[in-house]
C-alpha cells in the first residue's frame, strides 16, 4: 500500500507530461499482449517447418499434406491450401507469394507503434524535466532564498526523464522480441514454400 502511495506521489511530482507517458506505457502493455496472443495463434512453429520440409525432401507429399492439414498456424494453412492447387507450379508460386505478403503485413501490424513509443517516450521525459527545471530556477524560488527548493525541484523534474526512459526500455524490449519472432516465422515460412515448390518441380508440374 505504501509503495502504491509513493508511486502516485512521484507521478504527480513528475508534472503533466506523466499523463502521456502513462498512456504510452498502457499502450505498450496492450500491444504486447495482443501481439503475443496473435503470434502464438498464427505461428506454426519451427518443429512443423522442419518436419514438413523433411517429408517433402523424402518425396512423401501425402504425409506432408496431412501434417499441414492437421497443424495450426498460418504457414501450415497456406502450404495446405497451396498443395490443393492443380494448375501447376507457377500458380502455386503466385499463390504463396500473395499469401506471404498478406501474412507478413499482419505480423508487422502495430509494431510501428512500439517503435514510435521508443523514440517519443524519452523526448516526453526530457520535456517534462526541462519544464520542471525552468520552474525550479524561476525567480520565485530565487527570491525565497531557499536553495533546497531549487535542488528539490530539479530532483522532481528528473522523475519525468526516468519514467520516459523506463517506458522506452519496455517498448524496445517488446519490439525487439516480436521483431525477432517475426523473422523466425518468416524464415520458417520461406523454407516451407521452397520445399513445396521444389517438390512440385521434381514431380514435373
Amino acid at each position: 500500500m505504501e509503495a502504491i502511495q509513493q508511486t502516485i506521489m512521484y507521478f504527480h511530482k513528475g508534472g503533466l507530461v506523466m499523463w502521456p507517458l502513462l498512456f504510452c506505457s498502457i499502450a505498450v502493455i496492450a500491444i504486447a499482449i495482443e501481439r503475443f496472443l496473435f503470434y502464438k495463434t498464427e505461428d506454426s512453429g519451427q518443429v512443423f517447418a522442419a518436419n514438413y520440409c523433411s517429408l517433402l525432401r523424402e518425396d512423401n507429399k501425402a504425409e506432408a499434406f496431412k501434417l499441414a492439414e492437421e497443424s495450426n498456424g498460418e504457414c501450415a494453412k497456406i502450404v495446405a491450401d497451396a498443395a490443393k492447387i492443380t494448375e501447376g507450379r507457377e500458380q502455386q508460386k503466385a499463390f504463396l507469394e500473395s499469401q506471404a505478403g498478406i501474412f507478413i503485413a499482419k505480423l508487422k501490424n502495430k509494431l510501428d507503434y512500439l517503435a514510435i513509443i521508443v523514440t517519443m517516450s524519452p523526448l516526453l521525459g526530457l520535456l517534462g524535466t526541462i519544464v520542471g527545471m525552468i520552474g525550479a530556477f524561476s525567480i520565485f524560488n530565487l527570491e525565497s532564498g531557499a536553495p533546497i527548493a531549487i535542488t528539490g525541484g530539479i530532483g522532481e523534474a528528473l522523475i519525468a526523464t526516468a519514467t520516459g526512459l523506463c517506458v522506452a526500455i519496455l517498448s524496445l524490449c517488446a519490439h525487439s522480441y516480436f521483431a525477432h519472432r517475426m523473422d523466425n516465422m518468416i524464415t520458417d515460412m520461406e523454407q516451407c514454400f521452397s520445399a513445396l515448390l521444389e517438390a512440385e518441380t521434381r514431380s514435373g508440374k
